[in-house]
């Protein structure tokens, strides 16, 4: 890819000024495409404004997103249908994109993140029911729809299985964060190494209605494809047009007792809950809400060991039981 092809010059000159390597040991001045693309995602970082919380380092094959997934911004308040799972951060979670992408013979679905948003939080498809077969990109399935179910945040995320937070759809908060917030800034990057915008073109530009193909994207002169986020379904990027490596996709796996048992996962409340917000409190981070006119929360707090935590917990799922246990990274 020509240097002169990325759309913002700004990328390569301050990415590379920080350090992204030309792994090619070409001579100086003529950066690899590889160097070129590392400059782009770690310039995008920066000029958003999260450069101090997301971390992103290079090698010859994948720039490496690092962070804790847990952004600076609201988290769970509007969401009605509950999982009955909690935002813990996930230390060194790290998203692998792409340096030198190319389009795949057909494109993949996952049934976790599927790429990254530039504040290190994880981007999934709609769905709340898991990986969407290939059959099903083309048709919208209300009955999965995590924003029909009420499942989403004011910021378009939700804490998932792994008690991990991560986006469903557009991260409004993120986006109204961002330094360079507007229609040419990227907010994110799918682990085929294409960009992620928001609901318009780069240019300011209305996107015409059948423009966007079945992962949500487009030809893109700068970096081949792009993806987009929209107003309507699918809201977001739902699969991936270009080759990836399967292995190399991160997971979030759910939170462990000192035993070894996976924190037993919740079970949306039938008809939805009311009044739930998620706030610090004192050392604990609390989700509370109401139910049939009964109060529940999900409490948590560090504990003495490293990546533990002390929850305690009276919810629907349990039946109002107040139970309380050590759960690990």
């Amino acid at each position: 890819m020509p240097n002169a092809s990325i759309r913002n010059s700004s990328f390569i000159l301050l990415a590379l000024a920080a350090g992204c390597s030309n792994s090619s040991n070409e001579p100086t001045g003529t950066p690899s495409a590889s160097a070129v693309r590392c400059a782009a995602i770690a310039a995008s970082v920066e000029e958003a404004g999260f450069g101090s919380k997301v971390e992103v380092t290079c090698n010859d094959t994948y720039a490496l997103i690092k962070s804790d997934t847990y952004p600076d911004h609201e988290l769970m308040t509007g969401i009605v249908g509950t999982n009955e799972q909690v935002p813990v951060p996930a230390v060194d979670y790290s998203s692998p994109i792409r340096l030198a992408p190319s389009p795949a013979a057909a494109v993949t679905t996952i049934d976790a993140a599927l790429g990254v948003a530039v504040n290190g939080v994880p981007m999934y498809d709609y769905s709340a029911g898991g990986e969407l077969s290939q059959q099903e990109l083309s048709t919208h399935h209300p009955e999965v729809d995590t924003v029909e179910l009420g499942q989403l945040d004011n910021c378009g995320g939700h804490a998932g299985r792994g008690d991990d937070y991560h986006y469903h759809a557009s991260p409004t908060c993120m986006i109204a964060q961002m330094a360079n917030a507007g229609d040419d800034a990227i907010i994110g990057w799918a682990f085929d190494g294409y960009p992620i915008y928001g609901n318009n073109n780069p240019d300011g530009s209305t996107i015409d209605p059948g423009t966007l193909g079945l992962c949500n994207h487009q030809a893109d002169e700068s970096f081949g494809f792009r993806y987009h986020t929209s107003a309507g379904w699918p809201y977001t990027i739902q699969c991936l047009v270009g080759e990836i490596d399967p292995d190399m996709l991160p997971r979030v796996p759910p939170l462990r007792s000192a035993n070894g048992m996976e924190r037993p996962p919740g079970t949306p409340p039938q008809g939805g809950v009311e009044e739930l917000v998620f706030a610090p409190e004192g050392d604990a981070r609390v989700m509370r809400y109401r139910y049939g006119g009964e109060d529940y929360y999900i409490s948590y707090e560090p504990s003495d060991t490293a990546n533990c935590y002390l929850f305690e917990m009276r919810t629907v799922t349990n039946h109002g039981v107040v139970e309380s246990g050590e759960y690990c990274r």
